[in-house]
């Protein structure tokens, strides 16, 4: 299974934000600091402010910051908010299900249960969880961008 770009996007946006909670952050900044299209991250900031998680200022000196505290932003509800289908094998499709292994397979039970033990991991972490390593996190950061070549994304 493979998270989406826009929910890898997501998270790290939020990360982001968690570690300049201080600050209202412009989408320009996060762009810059992932090395990602800051058109992407504004559709990406736009479903986050009207889902409540990102309080966003609009105007000259506007910008983004948390709405809550990364305590209370649960990453498996993230992931199940940016990722639009999680059907990981053909069977988990009720009604285009095309596989005839499906009536006599028990690998789909395996796979749910996997699914499963995913989000479990996934809604036992929260985005204070992902930044407790802020120093670090910051430290990787900013020697990533000292050695970066040019037009090559890094990510954290």
């Amino acid at each position: 299974m493979k998270l989406t770009d826009y929910t890898d996007y997501t998270l790290r946006v939020l990360i982001y934000l968690g570690l300049h909670q201080d600050e209202l952050v412009t989408i320009q900044q996060v762009a810059d600091g992932y090395r990602i299209s800051k058109n992407h991250l504004m559709k990406i900031v736009n479903q986050l402010s009207q889902s409540g998680v990102v309080a966003a200022t609009r105007g000259r000196n506007g910008g983004v910051r948390l709405a809550l505290p990364p305590e209370r932003i649960n990453i498996g509800a993230i992931v199940r908010a940016t990722e639009a289908d999680f059907r990981i094998v053909e069977c988990f499709d009720q009604v285009n299900n095309q596989c005839v292994l499906s009536p006599a397979c028990r690998l789909r039970a395996a796979m749910h249960e996997a699914l499963e033990a995913f989000f479990r991991v996934l809604d036992g972490l929260t985005l204070a969880d992902v930044i407790a390593n802020a120093g670090q996190i910051r430290a990787v950061v900013a020697e990533q961008s000292l050695g970066e070549r040019p037009g090559r994304r890094k990510s954290i």
